[in-house]
Formats: C-alpha cells, sequence, structure tokens
C-alpha cells in the first residue's frame, strides 16, 4: 500500500520533539503542587466538612464589614470563617461557619438579625456524617467517570490511548485543585461539577486528537523508525491544532461571562471551568499525544523482538 502520509510531507509543528521539556514542565509543576496542597491544603466548604451558613436578607447595600460588624454585635459575638455578598445591589450576605452552631446560637442569631433588617435568615447546617458522605460521593462519582472514560477509549481505540487519556484527565483535576488551593476559593459541590464538567470537554478533545492520529496512521505502509511514528503524531496535532484553539476560546469567553456577571454563588464554578480549560488544553496538546508516543514506539520495538526470540529457542543446541 502506497503511504500517503510520507509521500508527501508536510511542514508541521514539532510537538513530539519538545516532548521531554512538557515532561519536565509537568513534573515540576506537579511537585510543586504536591507541595502547596501539603501545606496549604484546600479551603473546604461546608459542603465537605461540618459547619452552618446562615443567609442574611436586607432592604440596603450590605458590605462585609457590616455583616462582619453585626454578627459581632449579636448575643454572645460570633465570627464567621466567610462572607460572601449576592443580589444585584449586595442586599443578600451568606455568612458561613466552619462547625456546627447549637440550637440556641442559631435562635440567637435569627432574633438580632430579625430585629436589625427586618427579616429573619434562613440557617442550614451540614453534620460532620453528612460532610463526609457528600466528599465520599463526590470522590466516588469522579473516580466512575474517569473508569468509564478508560474503558470507553481502550475498546474504541486501543489500552494505550486510553491509558494516556487517564493520565491527562488525572494532570487537569489536578491542577484545577492545585490553582484552588493557591488561590483560597471555596471547595464545594459546585467545584465537583465544574471538575466533571471538565473531564468531559478535555476526554472529548483528546479522543479527536487520538482519532486523528490512527487515521493518519491508517494511510501508511509502515512506521519504520521513531522519527516516522513522530511525524504522524505532529502531522495530527498540527491539524486539530485550529479546532482545538477555536473550542477552547468560546468555552473561556462563555465561562469568563460567568465569572465576572454570574455572582458570587457560581464565581468558583467559572474559576474551575477557566483553569480546567487551559490545563486540558495543555494536557491534549503536549502530554497526552507524546506519552502515547513514547508507549506506542516501546510496543512497537517489543513486538519486533518477539520472532527473533522464538527463532532462537527453536536453533537446536551445538
Amino acid at each position: 500500500m502506497k503511504s500517503v502520509i510520507f509521500d508527501s510531507r508536510k511542514k508541521v509543528i514539532p510537538f513530539v520533539k519538545h516532548r521531554k521539556k512538557f515532561y519536565i514542565f509537568t513534573l515540576i509543576a506537579t511537585l510543586l503542587g504536591i507541595v502547596l496542597l501539603s501545606t496549604a491544603g484546600l479551603n473546604l466548604g461546608i459542603d465537605f466538612e461540618s459547619g452552618t451558613r446562615v443567609e442574611v436578607m436586607a432592604e440596603e447595600t450590605l458590605t462585609e464589614e457590616k455583616v462582619m460588624e453585626d454578627f459581632s454585635s449579636a448575643g454572645q459575638g460570633y465570627e464567621p470563617d466567610d462572607v460572601t455578598l449576592a443580589g444585584e445591589s449586595n442586599q443578600m450576605a451568606h455568612a458561613t461557619f466552619i462547625g456546627t452552631l447549637t440550637q440556641e446560637e442559631i435562635f440567637e442569631i435569627q432574633a438580632y438579625f430579625s430585629e436589625a433588617y427586618g427579616s429573619e435568615p434562613s440557617v442550614s447546617t451540614v453534620s460532620p456524617q453528612v460532610g463526609q458522605e457528600l466528599a465520599k460521593n463526590a470522590f466516588i462519582s469522579v473516580l466512575i467517570a474517569s473508569l468509564g472514560i478508560v474503558i470507553y477509549v481502550s475498546i474504541r481505540f486501543h489500552y494505550l490511548f486510553g491509558i494516556s487519556t487517564i493520565i491527562a484527565l488525572i494532570h487537569d483535576a489536578f491542577f484545577i485543585i492545585v490553582l484552588f488551593s493557591l488561590v483560597r476559593f471555596e471547595v464545594n459541590v459546585p467545584f465537583i461539577a465544574a471538575v466533571l464538567t471538565i473531564v468531559g470537554y478535555s476526554i472529548n478533545d483528546t479522543i479527536v486528537t487520538f482519532d486523528r492520529i490512527r487515521e493518519n496512521l491508517r494511510a501508511t505502509d509502515k512506521i519504520k523508525n521513531f522519527d516516522d511514528l513522530a511525524y504522524v503524531v505532529d502531522l495530527s496535532l498540527t491539524q486539530t491544532l485550529s479546532r482545538t484553539v477555536n473550542t477552547i476560546l468560546t468555552v473561556i469567553f462563555a465561562a469568563s461571562a460567568i465569572f465576572v456577571f454570574g455572582g458570587e454563588a457560581i464565581r468558583s464554578f467559572a474559576f474551575a471551568l477557566l483553569v480546567g480549560l487551559i490545563a486540558g488544553t495543555y494536557s491534549s496538546l503536549f502530554l497526552a499525544a507524546q506519552i502515547w508516543t513514547d508507549w506506542k514506539w516501546k510496543s512497537m520495538q517489543r513486538e519486533k523482538k518477539k520472532p527473533k526470540k522464538q527463532e532462537e529457542e527453536l536453533e537446536p543446541e551445538i
């Protein structure tokens, strides 16, 4: 069969040539992320830790300082761990307390704000058991989604594609977690939704690239050396580059609009989307395909050596 790919070589971006630089950069970023997580940790919301959220409504514009002063003036004096303003004119405030408040403390807060603002604040409490259950379910949901993706990619393509894909997905999720630890955004249920959304987006982009690699491999007669394999991968990445850039730009515009105009309630969700989009694009272009290239070449080398070993075993001893 005539090789369409190699007979008309085009100018491509040498992604594979610089793969070791990408590996080193990723490794350094991963080590720094591990250090950050082990020292600073995550700012877990009450969705995953026991705590109480108090929602205060007022007829006037609120400020974080005013809400904090009002809580310190309520009864025994309270100090929220976090205050978030919401509403068109910041007439709503969400105060979060890590650790559950007692029923007497809740009544005291409600009585104070009912008199001060003319409306009784709503209070929601998450017990330690519920927080642990939510964290467990969040981990299981991400794990099931990842396993399903690996199984699908392995069946649809090849197990090496599946392993490369899951490494890229782990990279994307880890990068989001590290950035959340750095900026101290609250990790809550919307954060998990954003991670699952990014997993779906990233796998879609990676599968498109792998599908093009497979098509280009079918258009070749034989891969003679590593440069041939690298060229096929570089060609595939170059061919899908414009699609990747156009897709991420359109999604970034939407996520940026949500981040700026969506309000505090979903700002962490929008931020996770923005970070995940960048990480997903990086892993699709500079990580997943390069890992597959190295492993594929090693697999091809092992296949070449198998017949020789079999012949040596069949040769009679002299």
